[in-house]
């Protein structure tokens, strides 16, 4: 069955929510678009001066607060201001980048008492503050994440794994074939560099913010160790939509 693009998903603020688009213009060497634009940095942070890409144990992040997992987020791109929402908070819409007191008074009812305290939000002039050290865009496999949940007994949201580009088509597991090959997607290509290593994020449910599923177990046992997604490069620029085939070389 012939590869298409399910759906594409962007997090503004890295683990604080996640946004879904019809389409996207992708430009050569970079992130999606306005994917984890920015960060929040914890009181614990050791980050660079002046600011560039830093790692995740920097920031407050869903591994350490799975409560974070379910924020859903809006970004209006003229005005720059995000719009969040938890079951458990009230509707925030702020300028991370003027605005960061309003979002910490929101966030913190949600952060446990033993865990460094959210502090500043950050960004990285240029890039993204993906995972991956290089700018990323992560490629995920519906049928991998259906097997998941059948190993497991349970329906597993997409969402846990905090994709960009979901593909819909080939076999369970497929995609780890797709290592060091060039995906066409509309008009762009993307080479594909290395898998995801994941963490406990994923045992989170992406509605509650509640722990439930057993993740990184599954992914053991079906031996695919902690491992589910793609890293891929943007190797040509274009514009890709929801719908799109994805052509493997």
């Amino acid at each position: 069955m012939t590869p298409t693009l399910a759906g594409i998903w962007r997090h503004p603020l890295k683990s604080h929510g996640r946004e879904e688009l019809a389409s996207v213009s992708l430009s050569e060497g970079a992130c999606l678009p306005w994917d984890r634009h920015w960060a929040v940095a914890h009181e614990a942070a050791k980050l660079p001066e002046p600011m560039t890409w830093a790692r995740c144990v920097n920031f407050s992040r869903g591994a350490k607060v799975p409560a974070l997992m379910a924020i859903s987020a809006t970004l209006d791109e003229a005005s720059g201001r995000l719009t969040l929402t938890h079951p458990d908070l009230p509707v925030l819409t702020f300028d991370p980048e003027t605005d960061d007191r309003a979002f910490l008074d929101w966030i913190t009812p949600l952060m446990p008492d033993d865990r460094a305290a959210p502090a500043r939000i950050v960004r990285a002039p240029g890039r993204g503050m993906t995972d991956s050290a290089f700018p990323s865009i992560a490629i995920l496999n519906m049928a991998s994440n259906r097997a998941l949940g059948a190993e497991l007994g349970q329906d597993l949201s997409p969402h846990r794994w905090r994709g960009n580009l979901w593909v819909e088509g080939p076999e369970p597991w497929e995609e780890v074939t797709w290592l060091g090959r060039d995906l066409r997607i509309g008009d762009a290509v993307l080479r594909v560099e290395e898998r995801i290593t994941r963490c406990k994020a994923t045992t989170a449910n992406p509605q509650t913010g509640r722990i439930d599923a057993d993740t990184l177990g599954g992914l053991s046992r079906i031996g695919q160790g902690q491992e589910f997604g793609l890293y891929a490069r943007v190797v040509r620029s274009g514009r890709i939509a929801r719908g799109d085939r994805i052509e493997v070389s």
